[in-house]
């Protein structure tokens, strides 16, 4: 049953089917193996209990408050304060290109969002210090991966709500491997300025500088902590803190005379749109991981492993490299929905902390968004640089490594994950 599962979902894939239609095509199959009589009972049932949760309605709600922060010109003063911090530095715009990926991972938690609203902006920038475009670009993807690793992200909420997990602990242990990941972008990026002689970009900023751009920045800068705050210290859901932080948003907008009818509008079309994309996904998944789980895959899935769960780290390594590959060619959001559920009962026996399965899993998932031949932000970044997007899949390896590198580190070191949470959570 699985394997002509697998075969019906590339057949549909490469015949270019929407992804929904593939996945419940695919569930249509394995109903026939299993019962077909259960096919009009279960698929719609299924298909609507996947997105039946309440806390689910925080992901609509915090791409409302990115795409509200970005009609607000609240993007625009993060990257200011970003260029004043490190644009000083040799290939400052690179720096500039990272930092704001960290800025604006607190707001949006989507990596395509971030690659869309700094691509435009900084990919011609850094062009015009005398970066290459395929560097420009691959950094413009790479850094974009921060953003769903620094709370709030999609992934956490979609990770939390398959397994009961506590999402307070898994945007906390988000924060520190986020910052590694910019660390790592940002040495990338030094290495190639050094390597290509790039010049600094003026002189130091001074206090007055430094202290308009923090106080014009402020509002943007404490939206993550009004999220993390408030679940961590159990005032709010995360659906209240996504509600908040986008009326938190949009009043400062209005205040300010920055956000008007027209942003509002435009920034919700741009949510509906991408919410009704990620639930629909979500929906078929939820059919296909419950097909699975009634087939008891994930108890064959333990079995097959089982010789390893003495090997926690061991076992991570398995799990990674089969989400990077699945992520390879499969929809980041349906492949968490379907991973996720096998990978658990592995994960407990091996004694992994789910918290740190969450993170694992995410910054796998995350990592596909840069990886050929489905990477959603190498499309992106491709788009907006007027690069071929073969030239820019041969060029993202280098970023793609690197991103493994701080993946590796994490599994290798737990506590760069659980520290954070297992102090505040």
């Amino acid at each position: 049953m699985t394997l002509a599962m697998l075969a019906v979902f590339m057949i549909h894939v490469l015949l270019g089917l929407p992804l929904f239609i593939v996945l419940l095509a695919t569930a249509v199959v394995g109903f026939l193996f299993v019962d077909s009589s259960m096919i009009p009972r279960m698929m719609p049932q299924q298909f609507f209990g996947g997105i039946d949760a309440y806390s689910l309605m925080a992901i609509p709600l915090f791409i409302l408050a990115g795409n509200l922060m970005n009609a607000s010109q609240l993007t625009d003063r993060l990257m200011a304060l970003a260029r004043l911090l490190v644009g000083q530095l040799r290939g400052g715009m690179g720096h500039v290109n990272v930092v704001s990926s960290v800025f604006f991972a607190g707001v949006n938690g989507s990596a395509v969002a971030d690659t869309s609203a700094l691509g435009s902006l900084l990919i011609p920038a850094m062009r015009k210090e005398g970066y290459s475009t395929a560097f420009s670009a691959g950094l413009t993807a790479g850094s974009s991966l921060i953003g769903p690793i620094i709370p709030p992200s999609i992934f956490m909420i979609l990770y939390a709500s398959l397994t009961n997990t506590s999402v307070g602990d898994l945007f906390l242990a988000g924060v520190i491997p986020g910052l590694l990941l910019g660390l790592a972008f940002m040495a990338m990026n030094a290495i190639y300025a050094r390597r290509h002689r790039l010049p600094r970009s003026g002189g130091l900023p001074n206090a007055r500088q430094l202290a308009t751009a923090s106080w014009q920045a402020l509002p943007a800068l404490v939206a993550p902590f009004i999220i993390v705050a408030g679940i961590v210290m159990g005032m709010v859901t995360p659906t209240e803190s996504g509600a908040l932080t986008t009326l938190y948003v949009a009043l400062y907008g209005i205040a300010i005379g920055s956000l008007r009818g027209a942003g509002v509008w435009r920034a919700i079309i741009d949510t509906t749109r991408l919410t009704a994309a990620i639930f629909v996904i979500m929906a078929a998944s939820s059919t296909v991981s419950w097909l699975l789980s009634y087939a008891q895959v994930p108890s064959q899935f333990v079995a097959l492993l089982s010789p390893w769960v003495d090997q926690p780290i061991v076992v991570l390594l398995l799990l990674s490299a089969i989400t990077f590959v699945t992520g390879m060619f499969m929809e980041e959001v349906s492949a968490l929905m379907l991973l996720t559920p096998i990978f658990i009962p592995v994960a407990t026996m091996a004694g992994i902390d789910p918290v740190h399965l969450g993170i694992i899993i995410t910054l796998n998932i995350t990592i596909a968004l840069i990886t050929p031949p489905m990477g959603a932000c190498v499309f992106v970044a491709a788009a907006i640089s007027r690069l071929e997007i073969t030239a820019l899949f041969r060029t993202i390896w280098p970023f793609v490594v690197t991103a493994l590198l701080v993946l590796v580190a994490l599994i290798l070191m737990p506590q760069l994950t659980l520290w954070l949470p297992n102090l505040l959570g």
